[in-house]
């Protein structure tokens, strides 16, 4: 029997066709897209055992057939310590035993606070095969630059056992005081790799400013110098460093001292400004990163 269609009419041919509105991150409202932002950090959460399982992969695949692994990180460390312990201990007429454990402490959260800002710039890039072939949460690749360098950070921090329990620097109940002060870099790391993630993903001059950026803010931060070393009449000048004020609610507690007021207000908010501000780019740019890549 044969299939009897509908007969098509001039005007049914010159009509438009109807197309279903827009539904992408480009036309949604402010709050659909936070909401969006939203959801797309809740499944992240939802991945937890995937966003380890990557972060150990990485550290897997840096490190493969090496003999050490990541403990060559912990020795080239440890003979950097040392050679800049004697060095600058001398330069700046310092007691050893007081100046070492200052320095090593400095450095390895320095080098942490290097890596993870450095790896936060590629974070989307680096991932950029991931991205376009599986869909994931996008701040699960930002929570997997935090635990990545978490890991290696704990590598390095047996320098600084080592050098401690030598010198018996042990900061003793107020090292706790450094446990509050690392959730808040956790959470301004993974703040901070959303943010530079999706805007050196977009702009790609970005991640050369960065490193810049960083080797000078090496030497103007009490890293490698104490802050005693600054006269009286400047240190109001050293909380305008985010870096110091940052670095103080983690060694300041590890060598024995609390944090000043104004460091910890200063450090409460510049975090806050950063989680804000990533919050609302990424809300914004969140459809976009898959197609800047």
């Amino acid at each position: 029997m044969p299939i009897l269609y509908p007969p098509v009419t001039m005007s049914a041919v010159l009509q438009p066709a109807v197309r279903e509105p827009a539904t992408s991150d480009f036309a949604l409202a402010p709050e659909t897209r936070l909401g969006a932002a939203r959801r797309d950090f809740v499944e992240a959460l939802a991945l937890w055992r995937l966003c380890w399982t990557l972060a150990w992969l990485d550290i897997k695949l840096r490190y493969r057939g090496s003999v050490l692994g990541p403990f060559w990180l912990t020795l080239s460390t440890a003979v950097m310590v040392g050679a800049m312990g004697v060095l600058y201990a001398g330069l700046f007429r310092m007691n050893l035993t007081q100046y070492l454990p200052f320095l090593v402490l400095s450095i390895v959260l320095w080098g942490f606070l290097g890596a993870l800002v450095g790896d936060a710039s590629v974070g989307y890039t680096a991932s950029e095969g991931l991205i376009r072939s599986v869909r994931m949460p996008f701040t699960l690749y930002a929570a997997r630059i935090v635990v990545r360098n978490v890991v290696v950070l704990a590598h390095n921090l047996v320098v600084v056992v080592a050098v401690f329990a030598i010198f018996r620097a042990w900061p003793g109940a107020l090292g706790f005081l450094a446990v509050p002060g690392f959730a808040l870099w956790l959470l301004d790391g993974f703040a901070l790799s959303i943010l530079l993630g999706a805007l050196c993903a977009r702009f790609r001059d970005i991640p050369p400013i960065v490193g810049s950026v960083l080797q000078i803010a090496f030497f103007v931060t009490p890293v490698i110098w104490k802050p005693e070393l600054v006269g009286p009449d400047r240190q109001w000048l050293l909380p305008i460093n985010p870096f110091f004020s940052l670095m103080e609610m983690v060694r300041a507690p590890l060598l024995g001292s609390v944090p000043s007021g104004i460091e910890l207000g200063s450090a409460l908010l510049y975090s806050l400004v950063l989680c804000v501000g990533a919050a609302l780019l990424f809300a914004r740019v969140r459809g976009r990163i898959a197609f800047w890549l």
